[in-house]
């Protein structure tokens, strides 16, 4: 089997499959795949006790660590091994502890090696937290070899 036996919506849900199997950052904050698609992803994380700064608010590097996990996904959805170039992230409100927050990440350009991502974060009441955006970069390999044949 190849890459081309699967629609693109396939190939970018086996990819996150494979992916999260062995993704233990992602599993360890309890981070859920909504969906997937090519160049798109929806993951979500609540924010637990053990997420809380000294103001008693979601500390900012597991909001990030969301936002980065969705650029992940998403940038690698089309069985190219993908990798962040350089990232950048806007904190427009605080998340509190038991809120569940999701993170969608949107390929806005793809060209050559490189691609551009927006990834929105919000809590359950619609509410953006953050604004992250990514620039991926292709290397060498893909996330599922076994396609390769």
């Amino acid at each position: 089997m190849s890459s081309s036996d699967l629609s693109p919506q396939e190939l970018a849900q086996a990819c996150a499959d494979s992916m999260y199997k062995v993704d233990s950052a992602s599993q360890a904050l309890g981070m859920k795949i909504v969906s997937v698609g090519p160049g798109r992803a929806e993951l979500t994380m609540k924010i637990r006790d053990d997420m809380l700064n000294g103001h008693g608010s979601c500390h900012g590097g597991f909001i990030f660590a969301l936002a980065d996990s969705t650029f992940a996904f998403a940038c690698n959805s089309r069985n190219v091994s993908t990798v962040a170039q350089g990232v950048s992230i806007e904190y427009v409100r605080p998340g509190v502890a038991g809120q569940l927050l999701t993170a969608v990440a949107e390929e806005k350009n793809l060209a050559g090696r490189t691609g551009l991502y927006d990834v929105t974060v919000s809590n359950e009441q619609g509410e953006h937290i953050a604004y992250f955006r990514g620039k991926s970069y292709r290397i060498r390999g893909t996330v599922l070899p076994e396609l390769d044949q």
